[in-house]
């Protein structure tokens, strides 16, 4: 699926932040009101139809699309952060990355029993976040049902990994290569 508004209003800016990274910006998207619009009604329509009854926004351009669909859909939102980020006691998973490893966090109050999350974030690469954030909600005793994406990279392989553990993934557009 290759949304080409959406698709051509996102930069490439290439060797940032390391040789070689091709980085996608989705700033040049944000500068186009109407097309941030479709995605949020793009991803709203993705939650209605996956019974979705909580947000977790990822740190933190997740948090520019899951506010607005929280707002249009009366859905709570949760945030998930960077270790150390949140005030209150949290939930945590520790996920590898390319040099060592990382832990995101979820307040525990934030998520409901037995609710049905989906997950909104810019950007799926290797689904280490994803999977990582799916752990917190377990330990919350709820569900990730769901992960809706501005851009996902598949050549990078995260998107699959989602998948496999059962999870809808919905993306707007994709990008090859890394």
């Amino acid at each position: 699926m290759k949304n080409s508004r959406i698709y051509n209003k996102i930069r490439t800016v290439y060797d940032w932040p390391k040789p070689g990274i091709q980085f996608r910006d989705i700033t040049t998207l944000l500068q186009h009101p109407r097309l941030v619009e479709q995605v949020v009604d793009q991803f709203i329509t993705f939650a209605i139809r996956n019974k979705c009854n909580s947000i977790v926004a990822m740190d933190a351009r997740g948090f520019l699309f899951a506010t607005p669909v929280s707002l249009r859909t009366g859905l709570p939102v949760s945030l998930a952060r960077k270790k150390g980020k949140l005030p209150a006691e949290t939930v945590s998973a520790t996920y590898q990355l390319e040099y060592g490893e990382d832990t995101v966090e979820i307040h525990k109050d934030s998520i409901k029993k037995n609710s049905n999350v989906l997950l909104i974030d810019d950007l799926v690469a290797t689904g280490g976040t994803v999977l990582a954030v799916n752990e917190c909600i377990k330990k919350l005793e709820a569900e990730l049902v769901a992960v809706a994406v501005v851009i996902d990279l598949p050549d990078i392989g995260g998107s699959d990994k989602i998948k496999k553990e059962g999870i809808k993934f919905y993306k707007c557009v994709s990008f090859e290569g890394e």
